[in-house]
């Protein structure tokens, strides 16, 4: 029988792993970016060649289809490596949060990423803390627009309510925030890679995390913990 390793001869193995899977999406990426410039100088021919408007609708989605693949690699990328916070005293989640829905909600037509309107109900609290304001913003864009989107896929496009409250306890205080969804969901998308938005919503709980935080599926809600000083 082959022998077991240690625990270090295992996290060696595990090291050794993700340096060459990130060698791998890096490859990846440029053969995609290369790829991308092959199709923009066809695209360019066919219009100049008065080509059907379907031939050019093709090259068009072909287009988009390897810039979001390339998004994606981009993320992982981000996912594989460690988080580093710059945190700042005095950041207001509640800023943040409503910052970030107001513009999703007026990118909605552009962007085709929000499929209804979001309310947000927050305690008239103060949830100031040490945090990356940079950060967590990207973290909260990342969890509202898969919010919304796992809203769609449910066949719900009725109104996204965002919850923030301050939590008490006799170990600490957080700051919690919680996009409600339907009553189930078939997976944990924040410990997913299934697609383009669980792999930004993993990165998400990855940078809560990095602030000692948490970050959850609990039935029909998405639930987040920061903690609060």
């Amino acid at each position: 029988m082959k022998p077991l390793l240690s625990e270090t001869q295992d996290s060696d193995s595990l090291q050794t792993l993700g340096r060459a899977s990130l060698q791998i999406i890096h490859d990846l990426k440029n053969q995609l970016n290369g790829l991308k410039l092959y199709a923009t100088f066809l695209h360019k021919r066919l219009e100049k060649g008065d080509r059907p408007a379907d031939e050019l609708e093709t090259v068009n989605k072909l287009i988009a289809g390897l810039d979001r693949s390339a998004s994606d690699l981009s993320t992982l990328v981000q996912y594989c490596r460690p988080v580093e916070v710059q945190k700042q005293p005095g950041v207001d989640l509640q800023k943040i949060m409503r910052g970030e829905v107001s513009t999703l909600t007026k990118g909605t037509r552009a962007t085709d990423a929000l499929f209804g309107p979001m309310v947000i109900d927050a305690q008239p609290v103060a949830l100031s803390g040490a945090f990356d304001p940079v950060a967590l913003a990207e973290a909260f864009k990342s969890i509202t627009v898969g919010a919304m989107k796992l809203r769609h896929k449910k066949k719900d496009d009725g109104t996204l309510t965002i919850r923030l409250r301050r939590e008490v306890s006799e170990r600490k205080t957080a700051a919690v925030i919680e996009w409600k969804l339907l009553n189930s969901l078939d997976h944990d998308p924040f410990r997913s890679f299934s697609g383009s938005d669980e792999i930004r919503m993993s990165l998400a709980a990855k940078i809560v995390e990095a602030h000692g935080g948490s970050a959850e599926r609990r039935k029909g809600i998405l639930w987040v913990s920061l903690p609060l000083k």
